[in-house]
C-alpha cells in the first residue's frame, strides 16, 4: 500500500462526506437564517419558531435527497471493499 493510494482513499472519503453533508447543511443554514430574519423583524423570540421549520425542511430534504445519499454511500463502500481486496503483500 503506497502513500499515494492512502491519500487517494482519504481524499475520496472526504469528498463523499462533503457530498453527503452539503444538502442538509445548506438547507439548515438557509432556513435558520430566514427564521432568524423573521424573528428579528417581528421581535418574537420563541425557540420553537426556529426549530419546527428547520426540522420540517431537513426532513423534506432528507426524503428528497435520500436515494442519492444512499447511492453515494453504497458506491463508496463497494469501492472501498474492492480496494481492500486488491491490496496485497
Amino acid at each position: 500500500m503506497t502513500p499515494e493510494f492512502v491519500l487517494e482513499i482519504v481524499q475520496r472519503a472526504v469528498w463523499v462526506s462533503v457530498e453527503l453533508a452539503a444538502p442538509l447543511l445548506v438547507v439548515g443554514v438557509t432556513v435558520g437564517l430566514l427564521m432568524g430574519l423573521v424573528q428579528a423583524a417581528t421581535q418574537i423570540s420563541e425557540p420553537a419558531l426556529t426549530f419546527v421549520p428547520k426540522l420540517a425542511a431537513l426532513g423534506l430534504t432528507l426524503a428528497v435527497t435520500g436515494p442519492f445519499l444512499i447511492d453515494r454511500m453504497t458506491t463508496f463502500g463497494r469501492a472501498m471493499f474492492e480496494a481492500v481486496a486488491t491490496v496485497g503483500p
